[in-house]
C-alpha cells in the first residue's frame, strides 16, 4: 500500500466520498473514543450520522480537507466560518502517523488566510491531548445531554496560532 499522504481539499464533499467519511468516522469514534467514552455515549455519538442535513451543511458550507493513502480517504478536517473546527477524525487503523498534525496545519494555514484571530472547537476527552499540543486551552467543560444521555466535551480555544 502506498503510504504517503495527500491532502484534497473538496468542497463540497463528492458524492462517493460521503459514506467513506462517514464510515471513517463512526469506525474510529467506535474504537478509539471507547477507552473515554462508555458504549451508550458512544451509540449516541455516532447516531448523528443520520442527520442528513447536518453532514450535506459540513460539505457544503465549511472547508474541508480529507487526507488520502492511495484511493482510502484516512482523514477529514473541516474549519467553519474560518475560526470553528468542526471535524478532526482520523481512521481508526491510521493512527499516530501524523495526519491529524498534518490536516491541523493546513486548517490553520486556512485560518490564517481568512485573517482569522483564534480556532476554537468542541473537543473529546480523547482528543483533548492533540489539541493542547496544538496551544488550545480549555474554556469549559461542557455537559452535553443528547438523547438522554450525557457526554462531556470541552470547549477549547487556541488564541496563540497566528505566531507559530
Amino acid at each position: 500500500m502506498n503510504t504517503n499522504i495527500n491532502l484534497r481539499q473538496i468542497k463540497p464533499v463528492k458524492p462517493d466520498d460521503y459514506k467513506e467519511i462517514q464510515q471513517l468516522f463512526v469506525e474510529t469514534v467506535t474504537e478509539i473514543c471507547s477507552k473515554d467514552y462508555t458504549p451508550e455515549q458512544i451509540e449516541v455519538w455516532v447516531s448523528s450520522v443520520k442527520n442528513t442535513q447536518r453532514w450535506i451543511d459540513i460539505f457544503t458550507q465549511q472547508y474541508v480537507l480529507v487526507a488520502e493513502i492511495g484511493d482510502k480517504i484516512v482523514g477529514i478536517g473541516t474549519l467553519e466560518n474560518g475560526d470553528y473546527l468542526d471535524l478532526l477524525y482520523v481512521h481508526k487503523n491510521f493512527q499516530r502517523r501524523g495526519i491529524a498534525n498534518l490536516l491541523y496545519a493546513e486548517l490553520e494555514n486556512e485560518a490564517r488566510k481568512q485573517n482569522k484571530t483564534s480556532l476554537t472547537a468542541d473537543v473529546s476527552k480523547t482528543a483533548k491531548p492533540f489539541f493542547e499540543s496544538k496551544g488550545f486551552t480549555i474554556i469549559k467543560e461542557q455537559n452535553n445531554l443528547i438523547q438522554g444521555v450525557e457526554i462531556i466535551n470541552y470547549k477549547m480555544i487556541a488564541n496563540s496560532f497566528l505566531k507559530s
